[in-house]
């Protein structure tokens, strides 16, 4: 079937082709059901085509058929990959005001998308709703938090996300690392930077010029030199 189709093409990343079988039941009113917009919505995703995304939700709203969590997260995702923050916000808030459940997908994306444009203060309490809707944090949203907490200099935050990525052995690398090593360098914590290496190297996580540079910088700021 078409529907089949368009998800094969999703599922194996070919978005524009996907997008093109979409488009050609449209033009021969073939009828759409939830399975084929799902699939559309995830090509537009893949393809950061955010405006054809937010265009096939409306669709979906309009025709009364329900969305559900998978559909939210991917066009979120899609508004993310393109900087939307206020548009992936307000598909965030209609996922709610729609009974839409919120898994770690749609959160991860709206908090990565506040990272981006430097919205710290938003990324960080949207973090605390997972925790109080006991969402998993998976290892993208603990980076994305660790570095919104190392723009504002919130060192302790930024051991706490990283202590939570370690306890649930989610799995990091050099990025939430060195944002953390970053925090503690503008909080003056030299010596927990240096544990934090130490982590780093017990890890097997390779450390690069920006991660040491930090770590430096902390000693030396500390006369730990």
């Amino acid at each position: 079937t078409l529907s089949a189709a368009i998800s094969a093409c999703e599922k194996a990343g070919e978005w524009e082709n996907a997008l093109q079988l979409f488009c050609w039941m449209a033009q021969r009113k073939v009828e759409s059901n939830t399975i084929t917009l799902n699939a559309a919505i995830s090509a537009c995703e893949k393809g950061g085509n955010w405006k054809q995304a937010l265009q096939l939700l409306r669709m979906m709203i309009e025709s009364k058929m329900e969305l559900d969590t998978i559909t939210c997260s991917a066009a979120i995702s899609a508004c993310k990959k393109c900087g939307e923050w206020q548009r992936a916000l307000w598909l965030f808030n209609m996922m709610a005001k729609n009974m839409v459940e919120c898994d770690s997908i749609s959160f991860n994306a709206l908090i990565s998308s506040w990272d981006m444009v430097s919205q710290w203060e938003k990324a960080l309490k949207l973090c605390s709703v997972m925790a109080q809707r006991y969402v998993e944090c998976g290892s993208i949203t603990c980076s994305a938090a660790i570095s919104a907490c190392e723009e504002r200099g919130e060192w302790s935050q930024a051991l706490r996300f990283f202590g939570a990525m370690a306890q649930s052995k989610v799995g990091f690398d050099e990025v939430p690392c060195s944002a953390t090593i970053s925090a503690c360098e503008k909080g003056g914590e030299w010596a927990m930077a240096l544990q934090l290496l130490h982590t780093m190297s017990a890890a097997k996580v390779e450390s690069g010029r920006i991660t040491l540079s930090a770590a430096i910088s902390a000693c030396e700021k500390a006369g730990e030199w």
